[in-house]
């Protein structure tokens, strides 16, 4: 899944999602800098994701975006209101039980992180959507 098509389905969830009050993609949230992402609020307050992606093996920029289904990764608990951004949009993704998705790595559980916020998803065609909080 590439960044446009994944940011419209995270933003699809997101809007459906108890507890948001409002998601806008960033260029909507006038940030011109970061082609793709979003900007969500919910009751813990605003956070910004810049979406990039990386292709599947042996794609190219000009063949069409084709998803492959297999079993989606494990859900684990629910967002709950008050989870830190990283914690809740990764629960949002994983709840969606997309069979695209292969696998959803949080940054800040990774061993020897220093405070970066984000998510690697991948994907089961092997391409991966790097989700980075901007702020």
């Amino acid at each position: 899944m590439r960044p446009a098509r994944f940011q419209d389905y995270v933003l699809d969830l997101v809007k459906n999602t108890p507890g948001t009050t409002r998601v806008q993609t960033l260029t909507e949230a006038g940030d011109n800098t970061h082609p793709y992402g979003l900007a969500i609020v919910t009751s813990s307050g605003e956070a910004r994701w810049q979406i990039i992606g990386q292709l599947a093996e042996g794609e190219k920029h000009d063949q069409a975006d084709v998803g492959v289904k297999d079993t989606p990764p494990p859900t684990g608990e629910a967002p709950k209101p008050g989870d830190h951004a990283e914690a809740w949009l990764a629960a949002v993704i994983a709840h969606a039980e997309c069979p695209e998705i292969a696998s959803i790595t949080r940054w800040s559980t990774r061993e020897g992180e220093d405070g970066n916020y984000g998510l690697t998803v991948i994907f089961h065609n092997t391409a991966k959507a790097f989700v980075r909080k901007i702020s």
